[in-house]
């Protein structure tokens, strides 16, 4: 008798970590979803600190104080993957939309691809062990090819409702045209659902990293983009757009899946015939082939 009720004692407790479970990953799921809709932004970026050697003719990037009306479309629901697509609003006409950065949130994924430096991404492979419960943020660049990603467990606890990690990413697009003495940017990343929207906030390194790896820091910076939720009908020129262009940009998802599907490093140029990837794809007709865009691809990945 006492097997029998240890046994049903065993089947109970895991039954009920079972639902917990459960319960704790449609929080997480209720959470990521709720950054979609149309939002008024706030881009707030300052350098905190300084480690240049040369501190007499260092400069520091200027502050940056920015503003644009956002469109975060939910482009895929699964269960076990959630992919949001933001669409910058510029103007106002439909070709003043900007297809900008794009987030999937992969739960208990193992398969990662980190920034090393210099348009490559080293591919790691992550015990099983270590990602669960966990959600994969995987961020793209506007032509969808790779920036950063990074696995963590999003938090539910005494009214705060946000996920962190830390992780390598290249220079963000306000950097990449203006500075050359960095090339890596260590991001702290936190997304945390607010009661207006939701604020992504960053802690960021700027860091020098060598032939052999070796880093050396540069500088540190503050970053703060505020996602204030509005009227989804302010951003209807947006959503015209996506229903616009869409089936072009699952043919290039499409492409770029098969790319990282591969398993292994990925470096990419940084320009072919003179043309970077963004503005090649972003030259293309909604009514490209997928023949059009798989070459379009093929031809920027270093085999």
């Amino acid at each position: 008798m006492k097997i029998k009720a240890i046994l049903f004692s065993i089947a109970l407790l895991t039954s009920l970590t079972g639902k917990s479970q459960d319960l704790k990953k449609q929080q997480d799921i209720n959470s990521i979803k709720s950054m979609c809709g149309c939002y008024e932004v706030k881009f707030n970026f300052i350098e905190t600190f300084k480690y240049s050697k040369d501190s007499i003719n260092y400069k520091p990037s200027a502050t940056k104080h920015d503003s644009g009306l956002e469109w975060v479309e939910l482009v895929e629901n699964q269960p076990n993957k959630i992919v949001l697509q933001h669409l910058l609003i510029v103007g106002k006409e439909e070709n003043d939309i900007v297809k900008h950065w794009r987030q999937d949130w992969l739960y208990e994924n193992t398969d990662l691809y980190s920034f090393y430096k210099d348009q490559t991404w080293k591919f790691n492979k992550l015990p099983t062990k270590n990602v669960k419960g966990q959600w994969t943020q995987k961020v793209f660049q506007v032509d969808d090819s790779p920036r950063y990603e990074g696995s963590s467990s999003w938090v539910h606890v005494d009214g705060k409702d946000y996920w962190m990690n830390t992780t390598d990413a290249p220079l963000p697009r306000r950097e990449h045209t203006k500075r050359n003495d960095y090339n890596v940017l260590k991001r702290r990343n936190i997304q945390e659902i607010t009661p207006f929207g939701w604020i992504h906030e960053q802690d960021n390194d700027k860091i020098i990293r060598d032939a052999n790896g070796k880093d050396v820091l540069l500088a540190q910076e503050k970053g703060m983009d505020i996602y204030t939720k509005v009227d989804d009908n302010k951003c209807k020129l947006a959503q015209n757009w996506w229903a616009t262009n869409s089936e072009l940009w699952i043919k290039v998802r499409s492409k770029w899946e098969k790319v990282y599907a591969s398993n292994k490093d990925l470096s990419l140029e940084k320009k072919v015939n003179k043309k970077s990837l963004f503005s090649v794809l972003f030259d293309l007709k909604p009514t490209a082939t997928q023949a059009e865009v798989d070459a379009i691809i093929d031809s920027f990945v270093i085999k």
